[in-house]
């Protein structure tokens, strides 16, 4: 479990693909490695990885993780160049301030960064979900005006949702934009995209209670309905 607040930011040191996945090794990171071992969890880019192995001091500090294959069509990582910077946050402890919001760093999807624009001295940007698929249906259900969302691992807040053409906006204040990656990005790139889970679990639930054929949830929307009907002479 993440908060979606960024530790730091490391530096991409050296990429290996074969027809398994990639290794991707991550340098510029001591700080965040002072109470690494060999299978903890890091958020790279709000992706959840392994770390398979580590040096706190060679090279500032470098991991490696493996990637697999679902990892890298889920996220922008297979993108990623020697060179690039990545956001980086270690597994959340439970003595920490909990200060953003609840992320599994499991990436549903990718989207577009569509605009960028000033806003005194924060930076206003737009997203593009892709087209909905059977197997990758929608995830505007889960995104709402002044919700969560989190962009490459990043806790942020939405400023604006448009269902119509699949897009959402939000704010990085000053202080953020020197923090994160996501200022940086152009035009055009793509982002790791993860909506709030609380929202999953409750559409889950409430399908569950309506369609399983019983339940509490089910008897109170029956009796609503059925209150909605006689109010409106339509029943008896």
């Amino acid at each position: 479990m993440f908060t979606g607040l960024i530790e730091h930011l490391g530096t991409v040191a050296d990429i290996v693909h074969d027809g398994g996945g990639c290794t991707l090794t991550i340098a510029d990171s001591a700080p965040i490695l002072t109470d690494c071992h060999t299978g903890d969890s890091i958020a790279v880019n709000g992706a959840c990885l392994t770390v398979v192995e580590f040096d706190k001091e060679d090279r500032g500090g470098w991991f490696t993780v493996w990637l697999a294959n679902e990892t890298l069509d889920r996220t922008d990582l297979g993108e990623r160049k020697v060179g690039d910077q990545v956001n980086l946050e270690r597994a959340m402890g439970a003595h920490v301030r909990f200060g953003g919001h609840f992320v599994q760093a499991h990436v549903d999807t990718t989207a577009t960064l569509i605009s960028k624009s000033l806003d005194g001295d924060s930076l206003r940007l737009l997203f593009q979900l892709p087209e909905p698929t059977p197997e990758r249906p929608s995830l505007l259900p889960y995104l709402i005006p002044k919700g969560y969302v989190a962009i490459d691992g990043t806790s942020l807040t939405l400023t604006v949702v448009d269902d119509t053409n699949r897009t959402f906006g939000v704010m990085l204040i000053k202080h953020t934009q020197e923090k994160i990656t996501l200022s940086k990005k152009t035009v055009g790139s793509k982002v790791n995209i993860e909506v709030d889970m609380v929202g999953k679990f409750v559409e889950k639930s409430v399908q569950a209670a309506l369609g399983g054929g019983g339940g509490p949830l089910r008897g109170l929307v029956e009796k609503i309905v059925e209150d909605v009907l006689v109010k409106k002479g339509l029943v008896q």
